[in-house]
């Protein structure tokens, strides 16, 4: 019997039946069409479907899909704004952290993850934000890397934004009308 699930992806809202027993990965491959979000290991060991789940890093192929019914779901399909990669996406890019690409997906998310909750994470702490993602490539230094330069970018784009906010005039403010 199906059950219906309505979720928000990539800040588009989604309705669909869907039987109860659906991994998230899988209604996000099969149902929603996002493929970007691998299906690495089907046991949460990998960390290749990484997602977003209300702005936490979640493995999608250990929770149903309806249980994400109410809530937002980020793919790396949703991390770039339009055209723009998003910074995570940019420095993995820049610096190689991307070997085979097969696990980059998840390592993306769980960057971003990292990033939001430090900006500026020591190694040890970008180790420890990244132990449940693997990389079958062995490429860690490149992600190490990565993380780094898309930690110091995010960095960067927020002082500039609170720069420009800074010299930004206010807006003119309506006259008073009658008092």
């Amino acid at each position: 019997m199906r059950q219906s699930v309505t979720v928000t992806v990539n800040g588009v809202p989604h309705e669909d039946a869907v039987e109860p027993r659906l991994l998230l990965v899988h209604y996000l491959r099969e149902v929603a069409g996002l493929t970007g979000t691998h299906v690495g290991c089907d046991t949460s060991q990998c960390g290749a479907c990484t997602v977003l789940l209300d702005g936490m890093a979640v493995k999608s192929c250990s929770m149903f899909a309806v249980q994400a019914g109410g809530r937002a779901v980020t793919t790396i399909e949703g991390l770039a704004s339009g055209t723009e990669l998003h910074p995570v996406q940019r420095a993995f890019w820049d610096e190689h952290g991307l070997q085979c690409g097969f696990c980059t997906p998840g390592f993306i998310m769980a960057t971003a993850y990292l990033l939001d909750q430090n900006p500026s994470p020591s190694d040890d702490q970008i180790r420890k934000g990244l132990e449940g993602n693997l990389c079958r490539c062995t490429g860690y230094e490149n992600i190490l890397r990565a993380v780094r330069a898309a930690g110091r970018a995010t960095a960067t784009k927020a002082a500039v934004e609170a720069a420009v906010d800074e010299v930004t005039p206010p807006s003119p403010q309506p006259v008073g009308v009658g008092g």
